[in-house]
């Protein structure tokens, strides 16, 4: 039987056949959806990222991240394109769509948060197109690979919520689905109970084995380097969070789920160890509220998930992870359009998060949901070319650790409006919903034809 190293080793010497064909600076950061310091794992909710935490206490900027204004030269896609193509030859599966497999219909989960009763009243602000479905179901799972391999995309990004979870539970029939449609898999790390810290190593050790070793890693996403080093990548969310919080009345908390970087450095260091004669390199990626503490914890770089964070601030960014030879990722988005409370104790700090990009809307109004579409999309255009025009750099560090990784945030996290998968048009919505106030465009699949044509600058070459 091969090794893991023989296997990966095989990979570069032969061709894979598919098996089918907000933030701009010092001004405070808008806290997440939920206003509140720590996940409920009852509902599979994250909390406040890390990355929030760090842009409102000031630990996550410097004056190379606030001075940026325009930092957006004229971009020769012809010319990234063909490098890109040239440097990593499986360069889809370097494009990752964030992906929730936590929704079910019997009983509901998710769809009905917030007190929401579905079917016609859900938990998202617009509609899916396929209505509100069950993640277990292998006909859902089949549209929603047909609709990520038609965008180019090669990788999907599971939030996963522990051994055992119901996200865990869905992962086999969800491979079984992308590993017919030639699109690989990989994990996204979520806070599932405060001292996940612990299980860290272990968790992604189960992963490998019962999701690579035991499926013979048929779909596992597995990135070659420029150098071609060949390794999986995992991404953790609310990672290296600050030890405390200052809530709306001035009242200072401990964060439960804060550790000492040191904390984080022996699960890093012992998984590397453990992990040292079975691939050639293995990415640990994560947010954080400081980057100076993400090299002292071992990990590789930063991935931001945050809508929030506005493109304008990236290149401050990933100037600071390049002066410590660190990587970054910054996500393709649509931002942010999440749902909203109903009933707010009194005295709460809670105030709903504002759309963005930022904008005062109707959504009664068809000319106001058409202009928040077009926002939507220019944000799409616009966190597109900056991540690609960062990670092409020669000066900063992914290029020249020969790395190249996107996730594109997010293909169905329906609660916080940032998905790419389609809606319904507005014109098919029943009238139960009508008067419920989603946010449906008249162009339901609008944000996923124009992430294809975004993805086609650099999957393909130009035309003769």
């Amino acid at each position: 039987m091969l090794s893991r190293r023989q296997f990966l080793s095989s990979l570069g010497a032969a061709a894979i056949v598919p098996r089918t064909q907000g933030w701009h600076g010092s001004r405070a950061m808008p806290s997440p959806l939920l206003r509140r310091a720590t996940p409920d794992p009852r509902i599979g909710w994250r909390g406040e990222s890390a990355v929030s935490m760090g842009l409102r206490a000031g630990t996550l900027h410097d004056d190379r991240v606030r001075r940026r204004t325009n930092p957006h030269p004229p971009v020769d896609w012809a010319t990234i394109g063909a490098q890109l193509r040239k440097t990593y030859p499986d360069l889809r599966r370097h494009f990752v769509f964030e992906y929730y497999p936590w929704y079910a219909t019997n009983p509901w989960r998710h769809w009905d948060l917030w007190d929401r009763q579905p079917p016609s009243d859900i938990a998202a602000t617009s509609v899916p197109l396929l209505g509100p479905y069950d993640s277990r179901s292998s006909s859902v799972i089949e549209q929603h690979a047909r609709w990520i391999a038609d965008t180019g995309v090669g990788a999907i990004n599971i939030s996963w919520w522990g051994q055992g979870s119901f996200e865990d539970q869905a992962v086999p029939l969800v491979m079984d689905v992308m590993r017919d449609h030639d699109i690989h898999v990989t994990f996204h790390l979520e806070p599932y109970r405060t001292d996940r810290v612990s299980s860290y190593a272990s968790d992604i050790e189960y992963l490998l084995r019962e999701y690579g070793d035991k499926r013979r890693w048929d779909c596992f996403l597995l990135l070659e380097n420029a150098s071609g080093k060949v390794g999986p990548v995992f991404k953790s969310f609310r990672t290296m969070v600050l030890p405390t919080s200052t809530d709306c009345h001035g009242v200072v908390s401990a964060i439960p789920d804060y550790v000492p970087d040191s904390t984080w450095r022996r699960q890093t260091d012992g998984l590397r160890t453990a992990l040292r004669a079975e691939f050639d390199d293995i990415l640990l990626l994560a947010d954080v509220s400081d980057i100076r503490r993400m090299a002292a914890a071992g990990f590789d770089g930063m991935a931001i998930y945050d809508n929030f964070v506005l493109p304008t601030a990236w290149p401050g960014l990933a100037e600071l992870c390049s002066s410590k030879d660190l990587l970054f990722s910054f996500n393709v988005n649509a931002g942010f359009d999440g749902i909203a409370l109903r009933h707010v104790d009194p005295g709460s700090c809670y105030t709903p998060t504002a759309v963005t990009p930022a904008g005062t809307y109707d959504w009664t109004q068809p000319l106001d949901r058409e202009l928040a579409s077009e926002q939507s999309l220019a944000r799409m255009a616009e966190s597109f070319r900056t991540t690609i025009q960062l990670q092409a750099a020669e000066a900063l560090s992914n290029t020249r650790r020969g790395v190249f990784l996107t996730y594109i945030g997010t293909f169905n996290e329906w609660h916080e409006g940032t998905q790419f998968e389609p809606m319904k048009d507005s014109a098919d919505l029943p009238p139960d919903q009508r008067g419920l106030g989603y946010h449906n465009p008249a162009n339901g699949m609008a944000r996923l034809a124009r992430l294809k044509e975004l993805l086609a600058l650099v999957l393909q070459p130009p035309s003769e």
